[in-house]
C-alpha cells in the first residue's frame, strides 16, 4: 500500500511564498536539494494543482548538465506520474501528466490501496483537501530560518490534524527537517 506524503519548505512563520508569490528565500542548498532527492524518489505519482504544477513543470526542461544534484531531481521528477486538479487548465505540458477537474477522496483512497510507489501532494491547496479526508501519511516539513510576514501558508484552510513527531534534521544552513505522521 502506498502512503500519502506532504513535504514544503517552510518559513519559520509558516509560508511557502511570501506576499508577492516570492520563495527565493527557500531556495535549498545541496544538502537540503540531496535530502529532497532521496525524499521524493519513492514517489510514483505527484498530485498538483495548478499553480504547483506550473512551478515544478520547469524541471521538465531545466538545463542541469552543469549542477548533478538538480539533474537528479529532474529525473526523479520525470520519472513520476503527475496529477493536476484544475478546473481551468486546459493542457499539461509535460509527459505523465493528465488533468483531473476535481478531487475525488475515494479516487486517492483507491490509488493508495493499488500502487507499490508513494504518492506525493504539492501544493498547500490541494494537501488541504487530503489532510481533511484523512489521507496523509506523511508530512515531511523543512523548516527555513526567515520570517516573510505573509503570503502563502503552508497549511492553506483550516484543518486539523494531530501529529507526532517521528523524525527531525538539522542542515547546516540552519534549515530545520520536521516528520509528523498522524497519531493513532
Amino acid at each position: 500500500m502506498a502512503r500519502l506524503i506532504y513535504s514544503a519548505i517552510t518559513s519559520l512563520d509558516g509560508y511557502v511564498a511570501d506576499e508577492n508569490g516570492n520563495f527565493d528565500w527557500a531556495a535549498p542548498d545541496e544538502e537540503v536539494h540531496t535530502f529532497f532527492n532521496d525524499l521524493e524518489r519513492p514517489i510514483g505519482t505527484h498530485l498538483y494543482g495548478r499553480r504547483m504544477y506550473e512551478v515544478m513543470a520547469v524541471w521538465e526542461t531545466l538545463d542541469t548538465r552543469d549542477e548533478p544534484i538538480m539533474a537528479d531531481y529532474a529525473e526523479v521528477w520525470r520519472g513520476a506520474d503527475k496529477i493536476v486538479y484544475s478546473k481551468t487548465l486546459e493542457v499539461v505540458s509535460t509527459p505523465r501528466t493528465r488533468i483531473e477537474r476535481d478531487f475525488d477522496p475515494d479516487a486517492i483512497r483507491e490509488m493508495k490501496a493499488t500502487t507499490t510507489r508513494d504518492i506525493g501532494v504539492g501544493g498547500p491547496g490541494l494537501a488541504a483537501h487530503a489532510i481533511a479526508a484523512g489521507l496523509v501519511d506523511d508530512y515531511h516539513l523543512v523548516v527555513a530560518p526567515d520570517l516573510v510576514g505573509g503570503g502563502t501558508p503552508v497549511f492553506a484552510r483550516a484543518v486539523r490534524a494531530r501529529l507526532e513527531l517521528v523524525g527531525e534534521r538539522r542542515f547546516g544552513n540552519g534549515m530545520v527537517h520536521l516528520h509528523y505522521q498522524p497519531k493513532t
